[in-house]
């Protein structure tokens, strides 16, 4: 596909149709422009797809849906899941600068969002949350079948560290909490290299190809030595994607 943002808004109206049950809601006029700068920011679109991804679960959550979702009303999820990404592979430039979106008079289906709801989605989760939510990820990807029973081992004794430090992960300091940290980090990278080490060669060759596009339009405003830091950085992504393994460092401050 394409990096325009005609075709990159092509893509997104057909995602959005396929989420939408079939309903077809056409990107155009201030949507347009808003998916448009999107391609701008240069948001890969498996990112601006878990964003959107994002606001149906929430959605959902609320309820029966009443009518079909405007791809305006999916804007913060897009943005909060961009910067996520860019947090996690170390870009820090767009490739443009971003059309702001004036205010809309429809403002879309309701989607009620608690204080600490939206607390946490402005610092992130605390600790022991992210710990608990590491756990549950584990047991999905274990359950899903996708890592084999080679990685059994290993998820039985990260799963019993992550068990350990949830619970006193509330009370850590200083040295403690650091030390907590940097053995999370080393966890996380144990992970994506017995992940990676199940991928055959054509299966990462695919990946690698894709850890590019992602970066495309990126390339040109980073030197080399931080290009193959991000690149690798967005190769682990996409691992952690074909496994269905999170995130088990804590990006989310000291």
């Amino acid at each position: 596909m394409g990096t325009e943002p005609v075709d990159f808004c092509r893509e997104i109206e057909t995602y959005l149709c396929r989420k939408n049950d079939g309903h077809l809601i056409r990107v155009t006029g201030p949507s347009f422009e808003l998916v448009s700068s999107w391609a701008t920011q240069g948001i890969p679109l498996k990112v601006a797809y878990a964003g959107i991804d994002r606001y149906f679960e929430r959605y959902y959550r609320k309820g029966p849906r009443r009518r079909p979702v405007k791809i305006d009303f999916c804007e913060a999820d897009v943005l909060d899941v961009f910067d996520e990404w860019r947090r996690a592979v170390g870009v820090t430039a767009s490739r443009g600068t971003a059309v702001a979106s004036g205010p809309s008079l429809d403002r879309g289906p309701a989607v009620s969002v608690s204080a600490g709801e939206s607390a946490e989605r402005s610092r992130g989760p605390s600790l022991p949350a992210h710990l608990e939510r590491v756990l549950l990820k584990l047991t999905s990807a274990r359950a899903s079948g996708r890592l084999g029973d080679r990685f059994d081992a290993l998820l039985d004794r990260v799963s019993t560290e992550l068990e350990t430090a949830r619970a006193s992960a509330g009370g850590v300091r200083g040295d403690a909490r650091q030390a907590l940290l940097a053995r999370l980090a080393a966890l996380d990278e144990e992970l994506i290299s017995e992940a990676r080490s199940g991928l055959d060669a054509r299966e990462l060759a695919s990946l690698s190809s894709e850890a590019d596009e992602d970066l495309a339009s990126f390339r040109e405003r980073m030197s080399a030595d931080a290009f193959a830091r991000a690149r690798d950085s967005a190769l682990s992504r996409l691992i952690r994607e074909r496994f269905g393994l999170p995130t088990v460092a804590f990006l989310y401050g000291t």
